[in-house]
């Protein structure tokens, strides 16, 4: 398998550090406000990750964090706790608000299918953690008390910006959005490690430490869960491309000058959700829910469908009419695996099977290509083979793509009691169907009017074509 490595900027073969065992960390939600989908999007991806690893015979331990403290709403160290802001908004207690959050974001990792990791790890519980790392840090010479905080010195590292080439004036202040003067701070670049009192004095959570009663900032968190769970070497970390930097710049330098090695071999990055109108925020139009794309009528399993269409380093434009077209595209894929069902099923081809697999896996070892992978399964369908052999390929792929194929063809199968349409129904049927893609709508509605004329009704809505007696 080769995946791009946002360190090397180049795809190289993915080898474990210890033949057969993966440890891999996804960064986890600030559990302040509902995930909207564009923060989903790495999540569907990530999944698609260690699932494919596991299909290849991989055994995976995958970590992730909950940030229900300390990340703050500036990169610059600046502005409130995203996780107070939130409490603030909804008149509740931190604790209140992470809890509510957590339990929401997955809930919606359930509705598009993402497995639960093997660990999840609340900032909250890993106190102790962060302040033997920082204490480890300055007693090595890499951090630094100043103005009551604890920053981390970046001056002490041969390169800092690993994943890019920035360059110091490029972070001055008012050039870079979110980058605001700190006193404190020997350099631009260093990064805040534990809060003081000195800081926030409205901060909710706050701990006792050899620095004062304060709260660690957001950065030390992912470093210190991942060690803990996972031991010093990580194989690959995961994330939102908008995480590179400063998050995953800074886990980098604390890590390693805290454990003295390398700490994480490969970076799994992945690219925004974007809307007409650029970057989807919370903060910016129409907040784009799970919950939202419900309640206008769209199953989650199709968003989680749209998102495989396309390759997680490319970003993804959202619209509504696009989530159509995938909808209608998904519904259509349903619909021919239900027709599948109704064919008599064979025995299945093992030559056939082995080397329609072959495609899919290819597709994927292609830096976990879905939109090619989904190129494969429609092979599958057009294929010359039993029905046996396709029904077992989808639901091989399907411990993958995750996207409920068969279940989904079996409730259409029976929702539209097709054992007891007949073939000439179903003949017109796919007729009308065929018409309606080439956009020959007149011939659609004549087709729908002779199924009419035959006794049955045609429905078309966002789960697919329904038929039924009158």
């Amino acid at each position: 398998m080769k995946l791009y490595n946002s360190l090397t900027r180049k795809k190289e073969e993915f080898i474990p550090r210890f033949p057969g065992k993966v440890s891999m960390y996804t960064c986890g939600p600030t559990v302040y406000h509902y995930a909207h989908i564009g923060n989903l999007r790495s999540y569907i991806m990530e999944d698609v990750l260690e699932k494919y690893m596991r299909f290849s015979g991989l055994d995976v331990k995958r970590v992730m964090n909950i940030t229900d403290v300390g990340h703050l709403t500036s990169d610059g160290d600046t502005g409130d706790d995203k996780m107070l802001k939130g409490a603030k908004r909804e008149h509740k207690t931190v604790m209140e608000i992470a809890k509510f959050y957590t339990d929401a974001f997955f809930e919606d990792c359930k509705k598009l299918n993402i497995k639960t990791p093997d660990v999840i790890e609340p900032a909250t519980g890993c106190i102790d953690e962060f302040i033997k790392v920082i204490e480890g840090l300055i007693e090595k010479g890499y951090a630094y008390e100043a103005g009551g905080n604890i920053y981390f010195d970046t001056s002490k590292l041969e390169k800092y910006y690993v994943f890019n080439d920035f360059k110091e004036e490029d972070l001055a202040v008012g050039v870079r959005e979110g980058v605001t003067e700190d006193a404190n701070k020997k350099n631009k670049a260093d990064f805040v490690l534990w809060f003081t009192k000195s800081k926030f004095d409205d901060q909710e959570l706050k701990w006792n430490s050899p620095w004062g009663i304060g709260y660690p900032g957001w950065h030390i968190e992912c470093s210190c869960i991942s060690m803990k769970n996972l031991g010093e070497y990580l194989d690959i970390h995961c994330g939102g491309i908008d995480n590179a930097f400063p998050h995953h710049t800074n886990e980098i330098a604390q890590s390693e000058a805290y454990l003295g090695h390398e700490w994480c071999r490969y970076w799994f990055h992945v690219h925004h959700l974007n809307t007409n109108s650029g970057k989807m925020s919370k903060s910016k139009g129409e907040f784009l829910t799970v919950s939202l794309l419900e309640s206008k009528g769209y199953d989650p399993i199709v968003y989680r469908f749209f998102c495989l269409n396309s390759h997680y380093r490319k970003s993804l434009v959202f619209s509504y009419e696009n989530l159509d077209n995938a909808a209608a595209s998904f519904n259509k894929l349903v619909s021919r695996i239900s027709a599948i069902l109704k064919e008599k099923q064979g025995e299945v081809d093992k030559e056939s099977f082995d080397t329609l697999k072959a495609s899919f896996c290819e597709a994927m070892d292609n830096d976990i290509n879905t939109s090619l992978a989904l190129t494969a399964l429609y092979d599958v369908l057009k294929a010359q083979t039993t029905a046996a052999t396709k029904i077992a390929l989808i639901n091989e792929f399907d411990k993958v793509l995750s996207l409920d194929l068969v279940k989904k063809a079996e409730q259409l199968k029976s929702e539209n009691n097709e054992e007891d349409i007949p073939d000439e129904i179903m003949e017109l049927v796919e007729k009308r169907a065929v018409a309606r893609r080439e956009k020959n709508f007149s011939l659609a509605d004549s087709l729908r009017d002779e199924i009419a004329e035959k006794g049955y009704i045609i429905e078309e809505t966002r789960q697919g074509t329904r038929i039924r007696k009158k």
